[in-house]
């Protein structure tokens, strides 16, 4: 099973960031939302995918009489997911301010705190050291 999900995890990879280095902010969300679920993917394949009981200990025993399943990778990828979605709710109130008051999702045309051109360092050519 491992090795069908391990090329998906390369693709979801490659589509994410494909989807990040468009200009396009809401674009870049999506490519975000891919790129989280590829890492839970990973997380999940590197755990080891086994058709294991869950792990609980029946009563009166000190450990499972059975195999269990690895419950570490389980925990680690609901916390990302927990993560990943407040994460996602910040940066759309964000993306959404940002359109409200600058009036488009262009993450080029947003750059109106830096100057057009940087004006030339005049105090070396005149042999005067800062």
């Amino acid at each position: 099973m491992e090795t069908v999900l391990a090329p998906l995890v390369g693709i979801l990879v490659a589509a994410s960031v494909y989807l990040m280095l468009a200009r396009n902010l809401i674009r870049f969300l999506f490519g975000l939302v891919l790129l989280s679920n590829a890492a839970n993917l990973t997380i999940f394949i590197a755990g080891g995918l086994t058709p294991a009981m869950p792990p609980l200990v029946p009563e009166g025993l000190a450990r499972p009489a059975e195999v269990v399943a690895n419950a570490l990778p389980q925990a680690l990828v609901l916390t990302a997911i927990v993560i990943g979605f407040g994460l996602l709710a910040f940066a759309l109130v964000l993306v959404y301010r940002g359109y409200r008051v600058l009036g488009t999702l262009d993450s080029d045309a947003m750059r109106f705190a830096e100057p057009d051109e940087i004006a030339p360092d005049t105090s070396r050519s005149e042999g005067r050291v800062p």
